[in-house]
């Protein structure tokens, strides 16, 4: 599909949506039931493209997975069962597919090559090649290993005491992954908490982990148990309907089954902060993941300042929340988030020019973006570029619009939401 035509102005929109499973939390669960000993299933697992990348990489690894209906099934023999791969290893759009992987990899003693899609292919890999290189992984690729494709001949490693020089979740997993293979303790220190979900997974396949504040500490040698996983809501996805429901008049929407992991809840502490007209129903068990129901109304904005130590927790509804604040009265500033400069795209320079086009009040900073409210937006021809959560914050936008919206590369929204359509075609009154 190269262009759709997206829905403009509604009156309203109302109803019920059971947010897919959560993507980080859905790689994961593929990841701890390949590398533990049994079989492990998986429900509410997302089907998207990214997290099916994962499952496609540890099938060639050697690792059985089974999808139905029902979730996967997965038989796991630790470790020590992953077998050297006879083709390359290819992660297609998902950055938390190679990078965790190649914290795996970095432990077992064959050799595996990774490509991705031209994505992947300009995104930073030494923020992990290093660390793990400097564990004893032999790791090359292009530009010394900065860039895809990568290759990998893993073994023998050395624990680590390693202070992470950005927030990332992805870094802190790939060697908490490698230290769980290495002789002795390994010790990951964060410059500010980020998602958790690795951590959690740890322990709820059995093995022993140690968190002080920002010190992360994990020993080697640990064999990990199969577990039954439910994958809770994505917040990422629900966030674009937590922000229609808030900015489309007369509409409320109710979130069913989202995960509320305190590390994943920024998006929820700006917009309550900006005056969302939003409740939150707890769930009771909060075993694994905390989750809940949440209800949003049409609500009166009020721009706000959002950096420092909130940013990891929001940084992939940054685009959403830009859309956010263009309804908002007054100014808001994102501050601190240098890192959208190497997600799926430069999200700073693209949510602001795709925005600029609708007709928002929007700049670019060094590391963030500056948007003054409140702004009518106007139709045009915008572009995914191939970045999913791009392409769902301009079908939101379009909600708003005077005239027609043309979206350029829509396919790229099943990276992470396959059913995003028909959910919010669902909601239009």
């Amino acid at each position: 599909m190269k262009s759709l035509k997206l829905q403009k102005k509604v009156k309203g929109l109302s109803g019920v949506i059971e947010i897919p499973g959560d993507k980080s939390i859905s790689h994961r669960s593929v990841m701890f039931g390949s590398i533990a000993y049994g079989e492990t299933r998986v429900t509410n697992f997302l089907p998207g493209d990214d997290c099916l990348s994962t499952i496609s990489c540890f099938r060639k690894l050697g690792v059985t997975i089974d999808e139905s209906e029902n979730g996967l099934r997965i038989v796991g023999k630790g470790f020590e069962g992953l077998k050297e791969p006879h083709e390359v290893l290819d992660v297609g759009n998902s950055g938390t597919t190679i990078r965790l992987l190649l914290g795996i990899l970095a432990g077992r003693p064959f050799f595996s090559s990774l490509i991705g899609d031209s994505s992947i292919g300009k995104r930073p890999m030494t923020r992990v090649t290093v660390p793990l290189s400097e564990m004893g992984a032999q790791i090359d690729g292009r530009e010394n290993g900065a860039y895809t494709p990568i290759a990998i001949r893993g073994g023998g490693l050395t624990p680590l005491h390693y202070q992470l020089p950005v927030a990332s979740a992805q870094v802190k997993s790939a060697i908490l992954l490698a230290g769980l293979q290495a002789d002795g303790e390994t010790t990951v220190v964060e410059p500010a908490e980020t998602r958790d979900h690795t951590e959690r997974m740890i322990r709820k396949f059995g093995g022993l982990i140690q968190k002080d504040q920002l010190i992360i500490k994990v020993k080697g040698g640990q064999k990990l148990k199969a577990a039954s996983i439910h994958v809770p809501g994505d917040i990422s996805s629900a966030a674009f309907f937590l922000v229609a429901g808030a900015i489309v008049p007369d509409s409320e929407i109710i979130l069913k089954n989202v995960g509320l992991n305190p590390t994943r809840t920024g998006i929820i502490d700006v917009m309550k902060s900006m005056g969302a007209a939003m409740e939150i129903i707890q769930h009771d068990d909060c075993s694994f993941e905390p989750t809940g129901d949440i209800v949003i109304n049409t609500s009166s904005l009020q721009g706000t300042v959002i950096e420092g130590d909130l940013i990891p927790k929001l940084i992939d509804e940054i685009p959403i929340i830009a859309l956010l604040a263009t309804q908002a009265e007054g100014k808001t500033v994102i501050k601190d988030a240098e890192e959208l400069k190497v997600k799926e795209t430069n999200r700073i320079d693209t949510v602001v020019n795709e925005l600029k086009t609708l007709g928002a009040n929007i700049e670019a900073t060094d590391d963030g973006m500056i948007i003054y409210g409140k702004s009518n937006l106007r139709g045009g021809t915008v572009s995914s570029h191939g970045d999913h959560r791009i392409g769902m914050m301009l079908a939101i936008a379009s909600l708003l619009c005077d005239g027609e919206v043309l979206l350029e590369n829509p396919e790229a929204i099943s990276v992470s939401y396959p059913n995003f359509f028909s959910h919010l075609n669902n909601l239009i009154q």
